[in-house]
């Protein structure tokens, strides 16, 4: 009893953290979050890699880096433009973002399960 009351007090809480400030100016901001929300609307829900790869397509000047369109899509996320899901299948996640007007039944891509022929 005397070790489990020493593991509850030793847990530490998460620290908060600060809401994102961006340091490109409004207009260059506004742009590039138009295009990322474009791209997830249009595309369906993205992993990071693949909305990388379709910013790249489109050549949008105000990204520096993946790094960069990754806080940016954080700040999305905090000002609830965007939403971050789970496809959880098996021992694998894949987190996926997409807009907050899609529904989550349609975006989760669940793999169909194998008929086996020597079951009834």
């Amino acid at each position: 009893m005397f070790a489990t009351a020493v593991r509850h007090f030793s847990k530490h809480s998460k620290p908060k953290m600060k809401p994102i400030e961006l340091q490109t100016p409004p207009e260059q901001t506004q742009t590039i979050t138009r295009v990322i929300f474009d791209i997830v609307k249009e595309h369906g829900p993205l992993t990071i890699a693949e909305t990388w790869e379709r910013v790249q397509e489109v050549g949008l000047r105000g990204l520096t880096s993946k790094r960069h369109m990754k806080i940016v899509m954080r700040w999305m996320r905090e000002r609830q433009k965007l939403r971050l899901i789970c496809n959880h299948v098996g021992a694998q996640k894949q987190f996926l973002y997409t807009t907050w007007f899609t529904k989550p039944t349609n975006t989760i891509k669940q793999p169909k399960p194998k008929s086996d022929p020597g079951q009834p």
